[in-house]
């Protein structure tokens, strides 16, 4: 019983996240980064923290549109799994800040360089490519914050719980 409500409160906290990407927001303050690193986190059976991650977007993407550039955000995302998962054994508020934080360079990193690539909006060399890095900047700040701000939120909502309610986050 216990084990069920574990994965229910897990999933829950992921689809509202999820779902706030549908609110009216600046350009990349969403909660996906930190949805995918709290994920990692928090489920003991891995394999949940990619599944529910992945619904959770799709699901609102479904709303929002999918796009060609889907491929390499859902591949970044689960890097942010990944993290969250590696960091899971050692959580606190620095580790969390400092795996959200890595997660959302990854991210930049990773889907600037595919912007490079595949748009056409950037000379094929050295300089294009700092070109696009420098153009995307703005963004990484909108990201950065609302990261933080979403993990961190998600990952206290789950100690919330688990105190109050007495559930067991590595029961997931």
């Amino acid at each position: 019983m216990s084990i069920n409500r574990n994965l229910i409160i897990g999933f829950s906290i992921i689809v509202i996240l999820a779902m706030s990407r549908l609110i009216p927001h600046p350009p990349n303050f969403t909660p996906i980064l930190g949805m995918a690193f709290f994920a990692g986190a928090v489920f003991d059976k891995k394999v949940y923290a990619y599944l529910i991650t992945i619904f959770a977007m799709l699901l609102s993407d479904l709303f929002l549109g999918f796009h060609p550039g889907m491929f390499v955000i859902y591949f970044s995302i689960c890097l942010c799994v990944l993290i969250g998962t590696y960091m899971s054994s050692r959580l606190s508020v620095i580790t969390g800040i400092i795996g959200i934080s890595s997660g959302v360079l990854l991210f930049y990193l990773i889907t600037n360089l595919a912007v490079w690539y595949g748009s056409g909006m950037y000379t094929k060399n050295i300089s294009g490519l700092i070109e696009c890095y420098i153009m995307g900047l703005p963004f990484l700040q909108n990201t950065f914050f609302s990261s933080i701000l979403y993990g961190m939120a998600a990952l206290g909502l789950y100690q919330l719980a688990d105190k109050y309610l007495n559930f067991r986050p590595k029961n997931i």
